[in-house]
Parts: C-alpha cells; structure tokens; sequence
C-alpha cells in the first residue's frame, strides 16, 4: 500500500484530509512516476467511486502541477496523434493507455504529462457523471426518459385547453409560465455529487431559496424572474426561441430531444 492509496482509502480524517502537495513536495521526479504508477493500478481495482475518483484527481494534479517542476524533466516531447484523436472524442480511457504507452517507450515529457493531466481530469467527472446517469435511470419515475422509442411513447401530453383555437384566431393559445430564481446562499458545491460533499459532508450542506427580482424604481412589486411561453405551431418541429439571446432552434428529431 502507498502512502498516497492510504490517504484515499483511511478512514482516519488526520490521514485523509492531508494535501497532495504535503506528499508531493518532497518527492523527486522517479518516485512521482513512481506514485502515478501506482494510482493508476489502484484505480482499475477499486470499485468505490469516492477512491477511483480521487486517484483520478491525484493523478491530474501530479501531472499538471509537480512532475514538470522537477528537475531534469524533459519540457517538451511527443503527443501520439491517436492518442489526441481520443480525448477530443471524449475516448478518455483509450486516451490515457495511449500516452501511457508513450511515456513507456519514449520516456515522460512535460508535453505527454500535459495530455494525461488533461485525460485524467476529464475522466474523473465522467465517471461522476456517470454515477449521476445511473441513479436518475435507477429512479422508476424517470426511467421513460431512457426509454422512448416511438412518438407515442412519451408519456406526457399537452392539455386539451393548449389545442383548442379560438373562434377568429388563427393561432393556437399561449401557455405562459413564471417561476422564482434558484439562489444558493452558502454556495457549498453540490453536495450529492462532488467532493466537498465526499471529504467533509458537514461542510456540504445546501441552503436554498427561491426569490422573485425587481430593480428599484421599476414596476410595482417583485415579480418571478424566470419566464417561458408553450404555443402550439402547424408544423412537426420543436422551436426552441430565447428573448434574452435573440436566437432559435428547430429540433425535428426524436434523438434529439432525448439529448440530454
């Protein structure tokens, strides 16, 4: 066991709160590589998403900010070009094996380091993201979203009212919605997904509330901030249009609109 996978791993809070840097700053550029090594096999082991995480975002910071500090470290170097084509298709994993195996053949680089720091990175939200992907499947009232394979199958309809035009009205009604802004008031950080929430929850906790907005002088009271319109249109798309932006967008599939 490494110093840094006990640091993952300990249920000690005086060994796992400690910095990265406290382990980094000592070390000389072949035991960094040697650490990386290690994390790079303990994550492919752990099934604790919390662990593989933190391996991730150890290995992006050794990369990014100590390895090319040290000296000797050579400051430039090779890119494998597949290697690029991965990570710019978001092949993250596929992306790390081919830089890996260049840093075995060629030797480490500041440049090589600079692509795994940017692989590591993005590995370590895509695998939060995936654990969020998992829990809004695995909720039975979400699981349409993921299952909708023909028109009829989208559960949810428009109201009777919304299709019914009036008598010397071409169009159809207008459906308007207001709703307050969302204000986070001690901006913790997501607390059911990231990490402040993972190594100090009782620092992660949420206060939430919702206000309506007025400029001083203007109007009578308060009103909800957020506003959208429902209208239905005599053609098969959905027109996304934002006031604010000034821009729309016709969405005329049905992969499209389960792009989430």
């Amino acid at each position: 066991m490494t110093f840094l996978e006990n640091i993952i791993i300990s249920d000690d809070p005086a060994v796992r709160d400690q910095a990265l840097d406290s382990f980094c700053r000592d070390q000389s550029m072949e035991e960094l590589l040697e650490a990386a090594a290690a994390l790079e096999r303990f994550r492919h082991h752990r099934a604790n998403l919390y662990e593989r995480v933190r391996a991730c975002f150890f290995l992006y910071a050794i990369h990014r900010f100590h390895l090319p500090t040290r000296p000797g470290f050579p400051a430039t170097g090779r890119i494998p070009f597949d290697g690029y084509t991965h990570l710019l298709e978001r092949r993250f994993e596929e992306a790390t094996d081919v830089f890996l195996q260049a840093q075995e053949s060629d030797g480490p680089s500041d440049s090589l380091s600079s692509a795994l720091a940017a692989a590591y990175h993005r590995i370590a939200f895509q695998t939060l993201a995936n654990q969020v992907r998992h829990s809004v499947r695995s909720a039975r009232g979400n699981q349409w979203m993921f299952r909708v394979g023909h028109p009829d199958d989208q559960p949810l309809r428009l109201r009777r009212e919304l299709l019914a035009r009036s008598v010397g009205n071409a169009a159809y009604p207008v459906l308007r919605e207001q709703t307050p802004v969302r204000m986070d008031l001690t901006h913790s950080g997501w607390s059911d997904i990231f990490f402040l929430g993972m190594d100090y929850p009782e620092g992660a906790r949420v206060l939430n509330i919702s206000v309506d907005l007025a400029v001083r002088g203007r109007g009578e009271a308060p009103r909800p901030p957020v506003e959208a319109f429902l209208r239905v249109i005599d053609a098969p798309v959905l027109r996304l249009a934002s006031v604010d932006l000034g821009v729309s967008a016709d969405i005329s599939t049905l992969a499209e609109v389960f792009d989430f």
